[in-house]
């Protein structure tokens, strides 16, 4: 008999349990679906808007889906004389991916010597460099455009690349990933003759492909929608990148804002695409941050 009533008791407790784990379920996908759309419903109403005739863009209450849709507005951006849409779109892939390889390289090579090589005032030296990372970047803005404008780069790519080639976070991310690969591995290429760069360029770079795509990730979509230093140091409608040439559709007394929705959507489209392809490196590029690269 009283093993009948615990093993009763058993299956009432399982049942509870299980009933409160399958709401607890329902409440996540829920609130995981309510945040999708809060998400989502910002990039499908700039597709919208850009799709809607002039004449409706402003007609209330707002439509989810215009009456009449039209590819009009796309057809403007992309042959309007004064919007040189392939030339930026080309400027925009060319300097992200300079900065992007310059970065890595850059960021990589600092990482490992500070993760590697003893020197006097290491420590210290690395505690000064991850002090950067709380100085927002519109402190230095003016010493950096006159240190540019002295150079004569005004209005080039050299303007855009090497001011943007020295990431802070990417030697922090980095040195943090090398110190969990185990110096065993390196003491054997030491003792086969290998020099520190070979060791760099062929055993701890190929151990770290997860940290270096993450970081490639992060580095080539904030070149790519960095506005505000190319806004400031591009002049030359040739010139500009992608995101500050979108900014002649902003008229000074009246805005197009179809006009202005579908050179959003052009914009945006190769970050999207490039987020649909990547988007397990980029989860994991987030992940691996969070762990401080462990």
């Amino acid at each position: 008999m009283a093993s009948t009533n615990i093993s009763s008791t058993n299956t009432s407790s399982s049942n509870i349990y299980r009933r409160r784990s399958l709401l607890g379920r329902l409440g996540l996908h829920a609130f995981l679906m309510i945040l999708a759309v809060l998400v989502g419903f910002p990039i499908y109403w700039s597709v919208i808007v850009s799709i809607t005739p002039s004449e409706q863009v402003f007609r209330w209450p707002l439509q989810l889906f215009p009456d009449a849709p039209t590819l009009e507005h796309y057809r403007e951006v992309l042959t309007r004389q004064d919007l040189q849409l392939g030339r930026w779109f080309v400027n925009s892939v060319f300097v992200s991916t300079i900065i992007t390889l310059l970065s890595l390289f850059i960021s990589s090579l600092t990482a490992y010597g500070f993760s590697r090589l003893e020197f006097p005032g290491r420590d210290l030296i690395f505690v000064s460099i991850l002090f950067a990372l709380m100085v927002p970047g519109e402190v230095t803005l003016i010493p950096v455009f006159l240190l540019v404008r002295s150079l004569g780069w005004l209005d080039t790519y050299h303007a855009l690349i090497w001011p943007s080639m020295a990431n802070v976070f990417g030697v922090f991310l980095l040195r943090q990933f090398f110190l969990s690969i185990p110096k065993e591995m390196e003491e054997a290429a030491v003792i086969d003759g290998a020099g520190r760069f070979r060791i760099y360029w062929q055993i701890i770079l190929p151990l770290s492909r997860s940290a270096l795509v993450a970081l490639t990730i992060f580095t080539f979509l904030g070149a790519w929608n960095d506005l505000f230093w190319p806004l400031i140091v591009l002049n030359r409608l040739e010139m500009r990148t992608l995101p500050v040439g979108l900014t002649v559709l902003n008229g000074t007394y009246t805005q197009e804002r179809a006009l202005i929705m579908a050179g959003a959507v052009i914009a945006s489209a190769p970050i999207l695409i490039f987020y649909a392809i990547f988007q397990r490196r980029i989860i994991e590029g987030v992940m691996l941050t969070g762990m401080g690269g462990r």
